[in-house]
């Protein structure tokens, strides 16, 4: 997770994040993820409906399937994890065709249409995730992105021409919140629009009755 902060932290240089560190992660890196319990693993096994399906990671590491909780996944990369399902299903067919795609539980809240916990594929991007709970409301701030997780929080803009943020893939236990417009006027954003649509309908209407 130490790179993962890097990279946000070395944002901040062009006005994206809100602290300095000189060291950046490459976008889209994610070679310190490890799978661990609470996350989520979407098995799907050729002709094998029994093996196939979201599971959860236990808490002692194994998979919650009582078919596949001798395969222990939690501490290890994905990779690793899939070579261990492989070995196990090799027992029950020679050349084993199956897709394995971990899956992490993000919380996204703040101003966004569909608060809450979401499972989201390893892979998802920041922006993606936003989107998953529904995109921001009128009043959601995109350029004011909280991002905690692992201990640490930032504050980032979504909007930036650093299209890294936008593309930064979310981890396993990431936290989002989608801050608020602090200038938000009654009359500008909300009474001044519906007297001018009654202004407009108005002048139809004696445009319609010469």
């Amino acid at each position: 997770m130490r790179s993962a902060w890097l990279f946000l932290a070395g944002l901040a240089a062009g006005g994206c994040a809100g602290r300095l560190d000189p060291a950046p992660l490459q976008p889209g890196v994610q070679g310190d993820s490890l799978l661990r319990p609470g996350d989520a693993l979407r098995i799907t096994v050729w002709r094998q409906p029994e093996f196939s399906g979201d599971f959860v990671v236990n808490p002692d590491s194994t998979i919650g399937h009582p078919l596949l909780q001798a395969v222990k996944v939690g501490g290890v990369a994905p990779a690793v994890a899939r070579a261990r399902l492989r070995d196990f299903l090799a027992g029950y067919e020679q050349n084993p065709r199956f897709v394995f795609e971990p899956l992490y539980p993000v919380v996204t809240a703040g101003e966004v249409r569909q608060p809450g916990l979401a499972s989201l594929l390893r892979g998802t991007t920041l922006s993606e995730a936003i989107a998953r709970a529904g995109g921001p409301t009128e009043r959601g701030r995109l350029e004011r992105v909280t991002l905690a997780g692992g201990g640490k929080s930032y504050v980032l803009n979504v909007l930036c021409q650093d299209q890294r943020v936008a593309v930064m893939p979310i981890r396993s236990g990431d936290q989002l919140f989608v801050g608020r417009r602090s200038d938000f006027s009654l009359w500008r954003d909300l009474l001044s629009p519906i007297v001018s649509l009654s202004a407009a309908v108005a002048s139809v209407v004696a445009v319609t009755r010469r």
